[in-house]
């Protein structure tokens, strides 16, 4: 199989979800093995999407190559191009955030949809992971494991009548990216908006780009588009972060209570041996399933 991009360019406006303010950004071809390249119209700054330049994970997963020239929020962006296939893309945005959307990635899918793929001159390659790894904290936790195809399992519990405990498993493709994880929204709590916006944050959140939860409910009138939309949220981010690998993974994905810095600090570690993985052409790999997961 070989590296793909789009076969057009992009165009996009949205709101950011942290300073409320339009976004304007384009998505264009790449050439092969040149990977994800953010680039800042306002500041004429080239920031590659990879590990090393993760410079925050608090709110969100930030990328950047100093305090004047990052961007923000990527995570629902590069997940729906991970989920996509999409080896190189230039993405150009004049902000520091991506914008937020309705809160998932399901605008961006409808975009490669329209956008279309189209195969290029290079082989695809894929990380085979080949030790457990995992990275703790209290009882929360994040791991991959050697695994045929690529699995997600998350559970979430949160001590609020609306959340409680909730699991789930995602069987990697594409097209199950897109029915179950791509339209769940990212989430917050009423509580947290006043004291948020105070430190100039969430200036944009609303309730047409988040599940809004207040001391006992979901406050959105449409409800939730999934029972569990939030643990499935936390998946749609968690193969965003570990997107920033830079290439495409085979391996299971387990967590409790993760986080975006849980995230890095899992891609770190697997990065930092190389006994944990070996680097292979994609039709080297044995098993047929996670080959056509890409198809």
């Amino acid at each position: 199989m070989k590296q793909t991009t789009i076969a057009k360019k992009i165009d996009g406006i949205g709101i950011g979800l942290h300073k409320g303010e339009p976004i304007r950004f384009s998505i264009e071809p790449s050439d092969p093995n040149s990977g994800i390249i953010f680039y800042k119209t306002d500041t004429k700054t080239y920031i590659r999407a990879c590990v090393d330049s993760v410079i925050d994970t608090r709110m969100a997963t930030v990328i950047g190559v100093d305090k004047n020239n990052y961007i923000s929020t990527i995570e629902h962006l590069l997940s729906a191009v991970y989920a996509y296939g999409i080896d190189n893309l230039l993405i150009k945005i004049d902000a520091h955030e991506t914008p937020i959307m309705d809160g998932s990635s399901a605008s961006f899918c409808m975009m490669f949809n329209e956008a279309k793929l189209q195969f290029q001159n290079a082989d695809k390659k894929v990380m085979v992971i080949q030790k457990e790894v995992e990275v703790k904290e209290g009882d929360k936790y994040v791991k991959i494991s050697p695994n045929p195809d690529t699995q997600f399992t998350f559970s979430i519990d949160f001590k609020h009548p609306a959340i409680g405990f909730e699991k789930f498993h995602h069987l990697f493709s594409k097209q199950n990216y897109i029915n179950q994880i791509s339209r769940a929204r990212t989430f917050g709590f009423l509580k947290d908006f006043q004291m948020l916006r105070n430190q100039n944050l969430a200036l944009g959140a609303s309730l047409d780009n988040a599940v809004v939860i207040d001391e006992k409910k979901v406050i959105n009138s449409d409800g939730l588009r999934f029972s569990n939309e939030f643990v499935r949220h936390k998946i749609l981010d968690a193969i965003g972060d570990l997107s920033l690998l830079g290439i495409t993974y085979l391996g299971h994905y387990q967590s409790h209570a993760g986080s975006h810095d849980l995230n890095h600090k899992l891609t770190k570690k697997i990065l930092s041996d190389k006994e944990n993985y070996i680097i292979t052409e994609l039709q080297n790999v044995k098993d047929m399933t996670f080959k056509k997961a890409f198809a």
